[in-house]
């Protein structure tokens, strides 16, 4: 009875798991896109102030850019940027 109840719950689960991604199927390139712009907006406010941008929170950014460095190549090519903005970083 056990062993039953427990593949019961197994196949439970995964039905619930299908059904979560054939609904959000149709959605998922619309929820990429916002993320990946919502991470362009944290970017630049982690940055904007090393490119002139006065930013009140740059205090608190200071610690997230080591973090971020990483990144930073593919967001300032897809703003459109060949090279980075930053006088003092190159990262290309």
């Amino acid at each position: 009875m056990k062993e039953t109840l427990s593949k019961l719950k197994f196949w439970y689960q995964k039905a619930g798991e299908l059904g979560a991604q054939y609904y959000n199927a149709p959605y998922r390139a619309a929820i990429a896109r916002a993320k990946r712009e919502e991470d362009d907006l944290f970017m630049l406010l982690v940055f904007s102030e090393m490119m002139g941008v006065p930013n009140p929170a740059s205090w608190y950014c200071l610690e997230l850019q080591p973090l971020l460095l990483e990144r930073f190549h593919d967001w300032h090519q897809r703003m459109g940027m060949e090279h980075s903005p930053l006088d003092n970083f190159r990262c290309c």
